[in-house]
């Protein structure tokens, strides 16, 4: 189990998948990410993407700070569930929905809007050029809104994200094994 930090439903406890296919983002650095995003961005009513939710614990975290629309996108289906279960526990059906699927496939489709903020927590051993394609493709296919967000969760010891063209990478934060890499989509008229 983990909890949500802050917001309206700060203290709440949400269900983590078992086993060690996945690895929530842990509380000190939700913590630290979101205090950064204050500074960049006003969460209230802002659309946030969270690829590779997992328990969807940084996703339910903006949704609790006013984000709105939150999604959700995750492959693996028992994961998709408890997520689903997450949402209903917290109330937050109108404001966060799951789509469930691949990734590449997912991000291959028109998008259901433009996105101010994207957390990508892929797994570890999810190599660069994988997640290369990942962030080209949000670009390719237009799901970031001006001068959105971007922000991958990465293995401290994997090294920088492969930035695409459309996206200008920022900063890191260093939080143990874990690195949080801050980029901002450059807009372009589409």
């Amino acid at each position: 189990m983990t909890r949500i930090i802050a917001g309206i439903h700060r203290g709440r406890r949400i269900e983590t998948p078992p086993g060690d296919r996945t690895r929530p983002t842990s509380d000190r650095v939700r913590e630290s990410l979101f205090g950064s995003l204050q500074a960049m961005v006003d969460l209230d009513g802002a659309a946030v993407l969270d690829l590779y939710a997992g328990s969807g614990a940084v996703g339910l975290e903006a949704a609790s700070r006013g984000a709105s629309p939150v999604v959700l996108i995750e492959s693996h289906a028992k994961t998709v569930g408890l997520l689903r279960r997450n949402i209903a526990t917290l109330g937050l059906g109108a404001r966060v929905s799951v789509t469930a699927g691949a990734i590449p496939q997912v991000l291959r489709q028109r998008p259901p809007r433009r996105f101010d903020v994207v957390f990508a927590d892929p797994p570890y051993a999810l190599d660069n050029a994988a997640l290369a394609t990942t962030l080209s493709t949000l670009v390719e296919f237009d799901w970031l809104a001006e001068e959105a967000d971007v922000i991958v969760e990465r293995a401290t010891r994997g090294g920088a994200p492969d930035w695409p063209e459309g996206i200008e990478g920022l900063r890191s934060r260093r939080y143990g094994e874990s690195t949080l890499w801050y980029g901002r989509g450059l807009w372009t008229q589409r």
